[in-house]
């Protein structure tokens, strides 16, 4: 209901950015950028719902689980920019990404990029919209993200065992427990009210 909720919000208000949900993350030391867009790569297959979006049919908002495709990692140098002003520019332009809306319908609902600052200073920005994912959502996002890229930087597989559930299946079994306890009647005493 929280989607249907974002989605209908959408609609009123598409180029609306008030609810993309950035993180930044500041990375230092030596950072291999084919292997962190691997971890990537695995953590969106991992969830489906990063691969997550919302075509409406016959006016309705409509989940579409796209499969996982790997996709590159946009890694920005900033040779023209003095040194001390790198993190500056990498702030300013990770605030405009921040704040490019999101198609609900087309996708993807999750962005990420790397910006150099230098060879062992990076900062890694991702942005989701919240229709897929929140702040502690985010924060699992990195935990996974850490363990994959560290296993395999060692070249071992992934550590994370797959999931039992997805948010998908959460939802169904929401609009289970609604339908069976006679959703139409709330909302006839809602609507008569």
């Amino acid at each position: 209901f929280g989607q249907q909720r974002l989605w209908f919000l959408s609609q009123l208000a598409p180029e609306d950015r008030a609810y993309n949900v950035p993180a930044t993350v500041r990375l230092k030391g030596q950072l291999y950028a084919p292997t962190l867009a691997r971890a990537i790569d695995e953590v969106v297959r991992r969830l489906e719902t990063l691969r997550s979006r919302f075509p409406a049919v016959d006016g309705q908002a409509t989940l579409v689980i796209d499969p996982p495709v790997p996709r590159p990692l946009p890694v920005e140098e900033l040779p023209d920019v003095p040194e001390g002003e790198r993190l500056a520019e990498a702030t300013r332009r990770a605030r405009e990404d921040a704040l490019r809306p999101f198609d609900l319908a087309a996708g993807p609902l999750f962005r990420a990029r790397l910006f150099r600052l230098t060879p062992r200073d990076h900062v890694l920005h991702v942005v989701t919209h919240h229709i897929i994912s929140d702040g502690w959502s985010m924060g699992n996002f990195f935990k996974e993200l850490a363990a994959l890229y560290g296993a395999f930087l060692r070249g071992e597989p992934s550590p994370l065992p797959e999931l039992a559930l997805q948010y998908a299946d959460w939802a169904r079994w929401q609009q289970e427990q609604l339908d069976q306890r006679g959703l139409a009647g709330d909302l006839a005493w809602w609507t008569e009210r």
